[in-house]
């Protein structure tokens, strides 16, 4: 039984998606339409597979995880800097984003067996599930999905109904680490970082890319300028008009009203994971639809936030929005993961 209320708000997104895609790039699109095909297959393979046999390999995703991680180092192309990508004939596989789904299995299983006693050496093991893959992806460098692997960490964390004294003092933990993580930037990061406040301070350099995308969104109007005929994105004013600031792109050449539209499939979609999870009596399927519901709500704010100057540039991409075979695939399977948990909760009642 297909869940129309999960599936229904990929088409707005990915009907988006398409268009925007194919007024800014055609071989773009195409290759979008790709993925987005593969995606929807492995959607339903992973959907019909019981979520609960997830644990039984949760130790050989781990390792996988690893494995996935240390490939760029070995095989991958410096591209702008950043080792990311595995070449793979016309195609590259970024073996950062097929990890996602892997990692939120591997979490959930460790805090569903130790919700009951988790004590500071459960923390600092889980702690070490975050350290190990956050490092790998950090260093390519690559801030953004390190950032979303932590968030998808931190909000299992908080909801895997820790008591709450120990709670408090692992966050203060957390909280005190910061200053740490914030020197291991590379100094265009912290610029990035701290640019946002006042991006005009160095419209040239740190701020380049906020004032750009602030100027696509303001000219797109309630219809937009047409599609293909986004001054910003056209003349390649605008930065990664078709990845991290895509959002622009779409505000730019189909308006206010396009925007809107894609929030509020945002908005759908987090609604559904949100009941699936509640929903959940099994506690390690409530954390994996957790997991992908803090991946999603992490990546979709900051990455709009971003578009709209309100968030620092991070490079987050919009997901099932932004072009990226590697980014559509690993949401789709973690959206899979989400269909299975709501396919055993509908199972359950009728048992």
């Amino acid at each position: 039984m297909i869940d129309w209320r999960l599936i229904g708000p990929l088409f707005p997104l990915f009907g988006l998606s398409l268009l925007i895609l194919g007024g800014l790039s055609l071989p773009a699109m195409l290759t979008q339409a790709l993925f987005i095909v593969l995606g929807l297959v492995l959607f339903f393979l992973v959907g019909r597979y019981p979520f609960e046999q997830h644990r039984l390999l949760s130790r050989y995703y781990l390792i996988a995880v690893v494995v996935l991680l240390l490939l760029p180092y070995i095989f991958g192309v410096a591209t702008r800097g950043a080792i990311r990508w595995i070449p793979l004939g016309p195609y590259s596989l970024q073996p950062s984003e097929l990890v996602k789904p892997l990692l939120i299995i591997v979490m959930a299983d460790y805090l569903s067996r130790w919700r009951r006693g988790f004590n500071l050496k459960s923390f600092l093991v889980y702690l070490s599930l975050l350290l190990v893959p956050f490092a790998l992806i950090f260093k390519q460098p690559d801030l953004g999905t390190s950032l979303v692997v932590a968030a998808i960490w931190l909000g299992l964390l908080l909801a895997a109904r820790i008591p709450g004294r120990q709670l408090m003092a692992f966050l203060l933990l957390i909280l005190l680490a910061l200053p740490l993580g914030f020197k291991l930037l590379q100094p265009y990061q912290k610029q990035r970082l701290l640019s946002f406040t006042n991006p005009y301070a160095d419209p040239a350099g740190s701020g380049y890319q906020v004032i750009q995308s602030l100027i696509a969104v303001g000219s797109g109007g309630w219809w937009g300028q047409g599609l293909g005929r986004g001054s910003q994105s056209q003349l390649q004013f605008l930065p990664e008009n078709h990845t991290d600031f895509i959002f622009s792109a779409v505000a730019e050449e189909l308006g206010l009203l396009a925007a809107a539209l894609l929030i509020l499939s945002y908005w759908w979609l987090l609604r559904r994971l949100l009941e699936i999870a509640k929903n959940c009596s099994d506690e390690f399927g409530r954390l994996l639809v957790t997991g992908v519901l803090a991946m999603f709500w992490f990546q979709t704010g900051v990455t709009i936030g971003m578009n709209l100057g309100l968030m620092p540039v991070t490079g987050i991409t919009l997901p099932l929005v932004s072009s990226g075979g590697s980014s559509l695939l690993g949401t789709m399977v973690s959206l899979g993961l989400v269909s299975s948990v709501g396919r055993g909760n509908l199972l359950s009642r009728r048992l």
